[in-house]
């Protein structure tokens, strides 16, 4: 019988589970786990942008989702997978006790949010990633930021940490060491959750918590104590030596093996970011950007480590060996926010329907994107004067600052529903066009994009904008779980039965579905619609830096 890995992807609203064969990349069956807690908004609080979530919810839908995958395969199915992998959002760290123990799963923290995970896009720490910035500038020791393109994101491990001991007296006393959700699933499905011999992520480390091996690891317990003397003594609890994601961390425990119905040879590997495993299961290639478009983007690209290991990319999420594909260096890269900014239009045009019954809200709300894409596509490019700016969530990339705020221009009494969604469109990819060029003049060479998540697959209206701005190709990956894929991917290798990462993308890759080729006319014409979009961001950043606006 053939052999078959699982693909565990933890998003941001819920869990997927992907069984594979091994042998030809065939997608058996699929699984998706809701978490319970964060879908009744439990622990979060929105306006003050904090976002947490229970580990409970993780080990539901671990199991969940597993279980009813090997469900719905073929009788004898089980006994014959050989590996798992997880992914998972990040940075979303949380603190533990000694023994590697969530303190949401101890008694005293079970409803406390500062004891559970903090979810990638809480920027809670925005005052901390500010002081990590400022410290690293001018302490007079080594820039620990400066293979994180210079400047520290509150979206990170650190700034997340400090913000938490700063404020939560019990959380701080209680917590022996932190560990990154990525991390945490292998260590509990292994058995080894020891906060000092577990195996660290390379690809949460190196792109989220400052680590490189050049400086002995994680920053130094200097930097750390100066930046907050609550941080004195955590170096020495968290780790030093990191892995990549093909790296076995164990097999299953009796205890896991007995809840899946899976052997307990069943090999496990290392975690990593669901957007790094999403370019491998797209099937990521040397210079190309694989683009996971979704409530927020991340931009990956990778090259070879002797045409990048002495340039230093200005104002990405990070630049390490080996954090997408082993052996070459993984570069990050992002929006904090797009599918956020169309579903925060979306929102607000139905206030007003929120008052209605179930019935006609659900009828309006379903039914408002697709119309107004419709209409937004009637209107010729640069027809209007509206123009925004994609800042709603602050701005990952180019160069890091969530202080930001998003902006609509040239309003008028004129000024249509579909006109600004066409502006808010135009934003998200000139703010990707802002990501390829800040790549390029860096000197990495971008030769076209590789698209994957659930805009590449729905809207062929924002494909096709993105490849006439950007004035390159855009392949949109065939598979409907990229992520999930990725990670089955690195399940292969781990396992044994494929040797590199490389011929498991080559042996178990889906393709791509369609093309989206540049219109030469458009492109032109984009031009120079992005340079308002260049001056307006430089405005506006300017005058808040001065605290004018």
């Amino acid at each position: 019988m053939s052999k078959y890995v699982i693909g565990i992807d933890y998003g941001s609203d819920s869990v997927r589970a992907l069984l594979v064969n091994v042998e030809n990349g065939e997608e058996i069956a699929s699984n998706v786990y809701h978490y319970e807690r964060w879908d009744k908004g439990l622990y979060c609080e929105p306006a003050n942008n904090q976002f947490r979530q229970h580990p409970l919810d993780y080990l539901t839908g671990l199991e969940t989702t597993i279980k009813a995958v090997l469900v719905a395969a073929p009788a004898g199915t089980a006994e014959n997978v050989i590996g798992i992998s997880v992914d998972t959002t990040g940075s979303t760290p949380v603190a533990v006790n000694r023994e590697g123990v969530p303190l949401s799963l101890t008694p005293g923290f079970e409803d406390n949010p500062n004891a559970m995970f903090i979810l990638w896009k809480d920027h809670t720490g925005i005052k901390e990633a500010d002081e990590i910035n400022a410290l690293a500038r001018s302490w007079g020791g080594e820039d620990f930021t400066k293979f994180s393109g210079g400047i520290y994101s509150s979206e990170w491990f650190w700034a997340k940490i400090l913000r938490t001991i700063r404020v939560d007296e019990k959380v701080r006393e209680a917590a022996f060491s932190w560990i990154e959700h990525c991390d945490w699933i292998p260590a509990v499905l292994t058995g080894n959750t020891d906060p000092l011999t577990m195996k660290r992520s390379r690809c949460a480390a190196g792109h989220k918590a400052m680590w490189h091996e050049s400086w002995g690891g994680l920053p130094s317990e200097e930097f750390l104590t100066k930046l907050d003397p609550l941080l004195s003594g955590l170096r020495e609890r968290l780790y030093k030596d990191t892995y990549t994601a093909e790296v076995k961390v164990g097999t299953l425990t009796p205890e896991w093996a007995g809840k899946l119905g899976l052997p307990e040879t069943v090999a496990i590997s290392g975690g990593a970011f669901d957007a790094h495993m999403g370019a491998v299961g797209g099937q990521i290639a040397p210079h190309y950007i694989s683009k996971v478009m979704g409530t927020s983007t991340c931009d990956m690209i990778v090259a070879p480590l002797d045409e990048v290991s002495d340039k230093l990319i200005k104002g990405i999420c990070g630049q390490v060996d080996g954090s997408i594909v082993p052996g070459m260096m993984g570069m990050e890269a992002g929006q904090s926010a797009f599918g956020d900014i169309y579903a925060w239009f979306k929102r607000l045009l139905c206030w007003a329907p929120e008052h209605f019954d179930a019935a006609e809200k659900e009828k309006i709300s379903s039914s408002i994107l697709f119309e107004l894409e419709k209409e937004a596509a009637k209107i010729e490019i640069g027809e209007t004067d509206v123009s925004a700016l994609d800042w709603m969530n602050g701005r990952r990339t180019p160069d890091a600052n969530q202080n930001l705020k998003g902006a609509i221009f040239g309003l008028n009494l004129g000024s249509s529903a579909p006109m600004i969604y066409r502006a808010l469109v135009e934003a998200t990819v000139f703010g990707t066009k802002k990501i390829a060029d800040r790549f390029t003049s860096e000197g990495v060479p971008v030769k076209g994009i590789i698209a994957l998540g659930g805009i590449a697959k729905k809207s062929p209206f924002i494909m096709q904008m993105c490849a006439d701005v950007l004035g390159m190709p855009i392949k949109v990956v065939k598979s409907e779980q990229a992520c999930a894929l990725g990670a089955a991917m690195f399940a292969a290798v781990t396992a044994g039965y494929y040797d590199s990462i490389e011929t498991a993308m080559d042996k178990m890759g889906g393709g791509f579905e369609t093309t989206y080729e540049p219109t030469a006319e458009n492109t032109a014409k984009y031009a120079k619609h992005y340079q308002k979009y260049c001056k307006y961001a430089e405005l506006v950043e300017k005058e808040m830096q001065n605290g004018q606006i």
